[in-house]
């Protein structure tokens, strides 16, 4: 997956330039936006990491804090995203969406669906550091039944490695069994083996449920389950089948019809874009009538749309 982001290290980086040019950018009366949105998108998350340390060193100040005093609105909220590394900013996304008013289950599904298991050992690690709080229990204690059981599943981060060549038929028809076969639903069936299987036997297992069920996987668990749980479920199907096809369906929901998902929408773009923004868009072209820099492009404006565009990376029309 290396190399399939959108965003690489910039190749002349000079963390001293850079820094100057973003202090020259915020001086005097009004803000150079433009210099700050095409410098930071052309740079790695490391790199913007090395501008932020030496803006201190020179200037005395914090780049963020500075940022934040000249900017606003979306774009302000995107460049923050920007200038905080990805592991500090998948943990601040899910302190938010557990301490807010409410649960946004939304990102704590996203997050422990699509990352990976020694993404998820970083982020509960970080977590404990940064607020000195444990991530599951703070995720139990806001969540409840089948739902919480998958999550916690989730965040213990150990799917078993490979395909279990023995086990692709029994997982299937203990899926079956569990939905289909009978009335009512057996959920903790569906959670245990879509929560611990990795996802090469899980794809396996998917297709040898589909010629003994006559029906995908994603279709039982629209009829079988519901809410936050079918939500999660269908995420981890998702995820297992592509990551980038899960990512490309997100971005387009959070951009059609009335209304832009926002949040949604800068999340993702700024967590997969050195990781594989270019697998994204071509999963967007692949699924949706148009192009993802289309659909951003008709969606948004401003300073907002330009920085967005450069995070796309360009059109596949």
């Amino acid at each position: 997956m290396a190399g399939r982001g959108s965003v690489r290290p910039y190749g002349g980086f000079n963390a001293s330039d850079d820094a100057t040019a973003l202090s020259k950018a915020m001086k005097g009366f009004g803000t150079d936006e433009d210099t700050i949105l095409q410098l930071l998108t052309a740079r790695s998350n490391n790199q913007r990491q090395e501008i932020k340390a030496t803006y201190k060193t020179l200037f005395g100040k914090d780049l963020v804090d500075d940022l934040k005093s000249e900017l606003g609105g979306k774009f302000e909220t995107l460049v923050v995203g920007l200038m905080t590394s990805p592991n500090a900013y998948d943990v601040e996304l899910l302190r938010n969406a557990i301490k807010g008013a409410g649960t946004d289950e939304k990102v704590l599904i996203e997050i422990l669906a699509s990352r990976t298991a020694d993404q998820v050992r970083t982020i509960i690690a970080a977590y404990k550091q940064e607020y000195d709080d444990d991530l599951e229990e703070d995720v139990t204690g806001d969540t409840d039944g089948h739902f919480k059981r998958m999550l916690v599943i989730l965040l213990q981060a150990s799917r078993q490695q490979g395909i279990q060549e023995g086990k692709i038929d029994s997982d299937a028809q203990a899926l079956f069994a569990a939905g289909e076969q009978k009335y009512g639903t057996d959920e903790e069936q569906f959670i245990s083996i879509l929560g611990n299987r990795s996802a090469a036997h899980l794809r396996r297992v998917f297709e040898a449920y589909m010629k003994l069920s006559g029906y995908e996987i994603e279709e039982s668990i629209k009829r079988e389950t519901s809410g936050h749980l079918e939500t999660v479920l269908l995420a981890v199907v998702k995820c297992a089948r592509s990551v980038p096809a899960y990512f490309a369906e997100m971005l387009y929901y959070a951009m059609k019809g009335a209304g832009t998902d926002d949040q949604t929408l800068i999340r993702i773009m700024v967590s997969r874009s050195e990781i594989d923004m270019l697998d994204i868009r071509a999963e967007f072209r692949r699924m949706f009538a148009c192009s993802l820099h289309a659909m951003i492009k008709g969606d948004t404006s401003g300073d907002y749309r330009k920085a967005m565009l450069f995070l796309c990376g360009g059109d596949d029309a």
